[in-house]
């Protein structure tokens, strides 16, 4: 169980990615962020299975932030972080 929740978190988070660097998905997208929230979830469930804190950590902040981003869209706020 551990093991098809790894590689299916891993492909998800892996494709968006892929489709935000080709262009056709921007990071502030819904479906990015969706598959951002739920690759990260699902990588950070597995990891805690296993007993892999700093991989926990790691997907575990990367899906809160997705998370994040989305409510913050549905609430109209920008979600963008200003650059130094």
């Amino acid at each position: 169980m551990s093991e098809l929740l790894q590689w299916s978190g891993a492909v998800v988070v892996l494709i968006a990615f892929a489709l935000s660097q080709w262009g056709v998905w921007s990071v502030l997208s819904y479906r990015y962020l969706v598959f951002s929230l739920v690759g990260g979830a699902g990588l950070s469930a597995a990891a805690a299975l296993s007993h892999q804190w700093g991989f926990v950590l790691l997907e575990g902040v990367w899906g809160l932030v997705a998370g994040w981003s989305i409510s913050s869209r549905l609430r109209g706020r920008d979600v963008r972080v200003p650059m130094a």
